[in-house]
């Protein structure tokens, strides 16, 4: 079993003593990359929930870079420390409650000492057990605890607040403090790094205005902070009078009566001053490790440099997306930018230049309300195990699944990342050609105060040997004013259909499987059809492409994709249809309807009839190539998923993932899923030896499992009939517009078939039209033409 997708952005990262590796928060793990290729090395595994602190252990001499030892903690109230050389846990210290952030000073202060019987750490820990349901106490404590101990008590506390809060330390380890509202809170350690019966000493910063980061000058006493308006505040000589130790009280100058320029409520700071440059919130702050210079930058995508004495700056070029952490290595040369994104760049230092990016699966895009459950944004290519997902800033990302690392990103439309923008474009669908060298794209154009609005409908081509897509065709209002509602490719060849809300379906040609000699290939209409001017919802194409299924609405049409033909129409659903699969080679075809009533209905494509159907809400179908197996993903009702028999089975998950073999009703395996709307799955058939299915749920994290095998993924003992309800047997398909059949009889079958008269073609067709199978119906140009024909006969009575 293999996952991955998981955030980049729980806690920031950090580089190893000798700055080849960086190590990731990653959920529930850390994740081991190298600084060098950008490949995972390995990860420290055994959290149980999101890990939301990561500490390297600091070397103290030049020889001891070699060693790799960090502390973790996480939500599970878990605190481990590591040699992630191996990797190997060394010792679990239980804190009892989930811990939102964790400092060690004395590993700063001290870096000698190691020994983690002798070290105290402040943390952040939410207390729900002293809140009363529904009162307004507050959860959020800063206390202190001593790592010595197995099994912690509840340590002391320093500061409660109304949730729990990040603490932020200075490099020298002196100082550590909290952001709350339009405060910082900054204490400073004692001696040894807070010794039990030591008192940390407290100060507090004021700012009219929310603060969003701040932090320490590696020598000096300074802090900078960043507030929601973009403004950074730069407090010199702070704790002068509340924070000075020992020989440092007769030293320090009494400046209660002096005036301190900027500085509010008579804090303890000598000075404050502003800059302003960011137009929006500041999210990241850092000093350079000399300190002359801080790092600066927010929701624009830009890295800001201030000279901290003359307060000049330089930037860094957009990367693309809003900051969130700014980290600097053991080596000067070196830093890392985390992205908002899921990405991870590396700089080179002074010039700023990234030099590797690690990527992870970029977080889905936020869609208006009235595409939401109407957009398709994942694809996938089967063979190689890459997903295509629509993501933030208009771009698809192409990720390997197997490898859990990003592979190249189109960008669809054009769009440079400004703060506070409101949704123009939204990208409605993608998909992939079965072989994944060809993607389809739609987007929409939002109108603006409901003028204007444009639906685009692109092609991409990817070369050969890796994923990167240039752009082929566009097309603009493929189906005149109506928006597009799905893409599907042809099996074999390089054709595609597209469906309208409008009324009508396009198929799609690539004009080099017309002409050979043409260098640049392009894609061109190929046939317009239409049924009875309903919405077109869905379509698919059959396991060997001859023949093409498109849902009108309610009703589905089978048609022949070459000449463009109707072939036959099934019976009618009860609600529009969404989505529609062809169950491998087989028979089958599966379709599923989600408002106002929701179904997953299988039919029997050669009988025309419908198999067997279920009131399912379904959010994703996909069906193996070569079998007759196929998966859907469900959403589970909150009335079955909430009852008291089912709590301990679905423990939170919203969603489930049901195996059928297409002829049988009853589910093979049933697997409960979390983040299941606006999930997708997909079998994986690049291995023919081994069928795996891949799941990705609405946050873009993923698993990939093998079906039938009982010891990669945990199968859910649940009731399918509770999950699914009855069987549908009431008036449906056929029955629901003709009525039941008469009951079969084999032997007066056995009679008709004697006497019936076979079906002989005549000059007069329309004579003899219901003589016979209605496959053999005469086309209708030629039934029209002899009849109109038979009117102009020459009569040859006489007339008197």
């Amino acid at each position: 079993m293999i996952r991955g997708g998981r955030s980049h952005l729980t806690s920031p990262p950090s580089f190893s003593n000798d700055a080849k590796k960086l190590l990731v928060c990653t959920g529930n793990t850390v994740s081991v990359f190298s600084a060098a290729t950008g490949l995972q090395i390995t990860s420290l595994e055994g959290h149980t929930a999101p890990v939301t602190t990561l500490i390297v252990v600091p070397a103290s001499t030049a020889a001891q870079k070699i060693l790799s030892y960090c502390w973790t903690a996480s939500l599970d109230g878990m605190i481990r420390y590591w040699d992630f050389s191996g990797p190997e846990l060394l010792k679990t210290v239980d804190a009892k409650v989930p811990i939102y952030s964790m400092v060690i000073p004395s590993l700063l202060s001290e870096p000698q000492q190691v020994d983690s019987s002798k070290l105290v750490a402040y943390v952040s820990v939410e207390d729900a057990s002293l809140v009363k349901e529904g009162s307004k106490e507050l959860r959020g404590h800063i206390r202190r605890f001593d790592l010595a101990k197995e099994r912690l008590s509840r340590g002391d506390t320093l500061k409660e607040t109304e949730e729990p809060k990040s603490i932020v330390i200075s490099p020298s380890g002196e100082f550590f403090g909290i952001r709350h509202k339009c405060k910082i809170h900054v204490w400073g350690v004692p001696s040894g790094g807070g010794s039990r019966n030591a008192v940390a000493k407290k100060m507090t910063l004021h700012h009219t205005k929310v603060i969003n980061a701040f932090a320490f000058h590696p020598t000096e006493r300074i802090i900078a902070a960043g507030d929601v308006t973009g403004r950074v505040l730069i407090w010199r000589g702070f704790g002068n009078r509340k924070l000075a130790l020992g020989s440092q009280k007769k030293s320090v100058r009494s400046v209660v009566d002096l005036d301190n320029p900027g500085v509010r409520d008579g804090d303890d700071a000598e000075s404050c001053t502003t800059w302003h440059w960011h137009s929006a919130e500041v999210n990241v702050l850092n000093f350079s490790s000399d300190g002359a210079y801080l790092y600066s930058g927010g929701r624009e995508g830009v890295l800001v440099v201030w000279q901290l004495d003359t307060g000049k700056k330089k930037f860094l070029p957009r990367i693309g997306s809003p900051l969130l952490y700014f980290i600097w290595s053991p080596e000067p040369t070196l830093s890392s930018v985390v992205c908002a994104d899921n990405q991870i760049h590396l700089l080179k230092m002074p010039s700023m230049e990234i030099s590797r990016t690690i990527s992870g699966i970029k977080p889905p895009p936020s869609l208006p309300k009235m595409y939401e459950g109407l957009s398709s944004t994942v694809a996938f290519d089967r063979s190689s195990g890459i997903a295509a997902l629509c993501t933030e800033n208009y771009c698809v990302q192409l990720y390997n699944l197997l490898n859990d690392r990003g592979i190249s990103e189109v960008q669809v439309c054009e769009r440079n990342h400004q703060p506070g923008d409101e949704i123009t474009v939204v990208v409605t669908a993608v998909a992939l050609s079965l072989d994944g060298s060809v993607m389809s794209t739609t987007e929409v154009k939002l109108p603006e105060d409901g003028i204007g609005g444009l639906v685009s409908l692109k092609f991409w081509e990817s070369e050969p040997d890796n994923k990167t897509f240039t752009l082929s065709t566009i097309v603009y209002e493929p189906h005149k004013d109506a928006g597009v509602s799905a893409i599907a490719f042809h099996p074999t060849r390089s054709m595609a259909v597209s469906t309208s809300f409008g009324g009508d379906f396009k198929i799609w040609v690539c004009n080099s499987d017309k002409s050979q000699t043409d260098k640049d290939s392009s894609w061109i209409c190929h046939a317009v059809g239409s049924y009875k001017k309903k919405p077109m919802t869905a379509a698919a194409f059959s396991g060997d492409g001859t023949v093409l299924a498109v849902a009108a609405e309610n009703v589905i049409t089978l048609w022949n994709p070459d000449k463009n033909i109707l072939l036959s129409v099934l019976g009618a659903t009860l609600t529009p249809i969404t989505k529609l699969s062809f169950v491998g080679k087989s028979e089958f075809l599966v379709a599923a309807s989600n408002f106002p009533k929701p179904e997953l209905s299988v039919w029997n494509t050669s009988k025309l009839s419908l198999s067997w159907s279920y009131e399912l809400r379904i959010e994703a179908v996909t069906s193996a190539v070569d079998s007759s197996s196929f998966a859907v993903l469900a959403l589970v009702p909150k009335s079955f998923r909430k009852s008291k028999s089912k709590k301990n089975i679905f423990r939170g998950r919203d969603g489930a993932i049901l195996l059928f073999n297409g002829s049988d009703p009853k589910p093979v395996s049933i697997w409960t899923v979390m983040k299941a709307q606006g999930g997708s799955i997909s079998f994986l058939e690049g291995d023919k030896s081994q069928l795996r299915l891949a799941y990705v749920n609405g946050s873009h994290e993923y698993v990939v499992f093998d079906p039938n095998s009982d010891d990669t993924h945990e199968r859910s003992a649940i009731d399918y009939e509770g999950l699914v309800g009855d069987e549908e047997t009431g008036d449906f398909g056929y029955t629901s517009l003709y009525g039941q059949l008469p009951d079969y009889d084999k032997k007066r079958k056995d009679d008709a078939e004697s006497l019936a008269t076979p079906f002989v073609s005549s000059e007069r067709p329309w004579e003899t039209i219901f003589s016979g199978s209605t496959l053999n119906f005469p086309p209708l140009q030629k039934l029209c033409g002899e009849f109109f024909e038979s009117l102009m006969e020459k009569s040859n009575s006489v007339v008197e």
